[in-house]
């Protein structure tokens, strides 16, 4: 088979396109044929070494794709052989096929497409665990997003749209901001153009927001967090600026604001119960049409360091895919 193998860390350029045996299914396994592959910011890190998945070389990056099961292993319930179905890992699906715990899929409808499956398990499933089981955010609350562009911004944007709350989209120019209003963002805040601590302000005015959904930190992080209002919630998502910011414990104890640190990985891990439900509930959201998992790109194997370039310099608009097989 053909695979995307890390072989040495480094960015995207170290990586290169190999022919390798074809896995077995091993127990409480399936072998699925990967048919599209989606790549995330953090494999950008993976690939460095930088972030907290650390997999012994050499390896594959991506972390979630959809694939049709070729063949199962002993002990490998609940799914047939030609069952077409979404993957999440924390790395290995750049790959035409992959030996993966069948608790790490779930079977995909027919009206879902690869495309939508192969984007929707890790972004998605991380946005629905961060606004409904953290957050618990409310109809007619106000959440705002920065990065609301990328995989999961946008994923936020229309989960939030979805499960009743006033998005306010934060992004780095209007074209990002115009995609986040396509997705149901009710306001846009470009913090490039504009102060965006003002900008919050202006448009909350002295009640504060509900809850932030941070996927970026930096040095949005605080003027974000000190948007918030009474009792507000900060989801912390990840660091795609490159720095953690330190907050100022002093505003939060005033505000009674929580910090919500958000470990998809281990909740997958900790609560499988959740997770699958979680699972369950976007894919059926997905064959509504109630969620539409924006495409950046969809791009063939070969063309991967232009694929993760994209992501690493964060000008991804949506997910970006990788093209395994057919």
């Amino acid at each position: 088979m053909k695979a995307l193998v890390c072989s040495r860390l480094g960015g995207p350029e170290d990586l290169a396109v190999e022919s390798l045996p074809d896995p077995v299914a091993g127990p409480g396994e399936a072998l699925v044929r990967v048919r599209v592959a989606a790549l995330n910011f953090f494999d950008t890190l993976i690939i460095a070494g930088r972030y907290q998945v650390k997999p012994e070389l050499p390896f594959s990056p991506g972390g979630e794709a959809c694939g049709v099961i070729e063949a199962l292993g002993p002990g490998a319930e609940g799914f047939s052989v030609g069952d077409r179905v979404m993957v999440h890992v924390s790395h290995g699906t750049a790959r035409e096929r992959i030996a993966v715990p069948v608790r790490r899929l779930a079977r995909v409808p027919d009206s879902v497409s690869d495309e939508t499956a192969a984007g929707l398990s890790i972004t998605y499933g991380t946005t629905l665990h961060a606004l409904r089981d953290r957050a618990r955010i409310k109809p007619g609350e106000t959440l705002v997003v920065l990065g609301a562009s990328g995989g999961v911004g946008l994923a936020a944007v229309e989960l939030g749209k979805l499960l009743g709350a006033r998005v306010i989209a934060c992004a780095s120019s209007p074209a990002k901001l115009e995609t986040a209003r396509a997705h149901g963002a009710d306001d846009l805040v470009d913090y490039q153009a504009n102060n965006l601590r003002e900008e919050l302000r202006r448009l909350n005015g002295e009640t504060g927001a509900d809850v932030v959904y941070d996927a970026v930190g930096g040095d949005l992080a605080e003027p974000t967090m000190r948007s918030l209002g009474w009792k507000g919630r900060y989801l912390v998502i990840g660091f795609a600026a490159g720095e953690i910011p330190k907050f100022p414990l002093n505003v939060i104890m005033l505000k009674g604001i929580d910090i919500q640190g958000v470990h998809w990985g281990a909740f997958v891990e900790r609560e499988p119960e959740a997770h699958g439900a979680n699972q369950a509930q976007l894919l059926a959201w997905a064959a509504e049409g109630r969620l539409t998992v924006k495409v950046h790109g969809i791009y063939p194997l070969d063309a991967y360091e232009e694929a993760l370039g994209i992501l690493k310099r964060r000008e991804a608009v949506g997910k970006v895919l990788l093209q395994v097989g057919a």
